[in-house]
């Protein structure tokens, strides 16, 4: 099966990807991650307004066969959350990238952008494991 990894990204090495948009960022699992966990049954979100730290667990995603968090991709706030998702997480495996997002987060420090993995980075960190 070919893993999607869009070059407009930027990903962590806990395979969530992030896409940058006037000061946020958009953040989801990756098409890897959907497919490692296979059938995702429910999703625990954050509260809009939290503040969160890079690395810290912001959300809990729930598989058939296991658990698994979702870490925050940089520091700041969450803007929004993707309610259709408490309805149809099944939309995180069918379009992880579009449909599938869980949260925006207010960028706090832009820095920590440039320590996310760039497209080719995230292929070797999939292909290591």
């Amino acid at each position: 099966m070919e893993i999607k990894i869009p070059k407009d990204l930027l990903y962590t090495e806990d395979h969530e990807w992030a896409r940058k948009e006037n000061g946020e960022i958009t953040e989801g699992i990756t098409d890897f991650a959907q497919a490692e966990l296979q059938d995702i049954v429910f999703i625990e979100l954050p509260e809009v307004g939290q503040e969160v730290v890079q690395g810290d667990s912001i959300a809990t995603i729930e598989a058939v066969k296991t658990v698994t968090d979702l870490y925050a991709a940089v520091s700041g706030k969450i803007v929004k959350v993707n309610k259709e998702l408490e309805k149809k997480p099944e939309l995180i495996n069918k379009d992880p990238y579009d449909t599938g997002w869980i949260v925006k987060i207010k960028v706090s420090d832009p820095a920590e952008l440039e320590t996310l993995l760039v497209p080719s980075e995230y292929k070797k960190v999939i292909q290591e494991e």
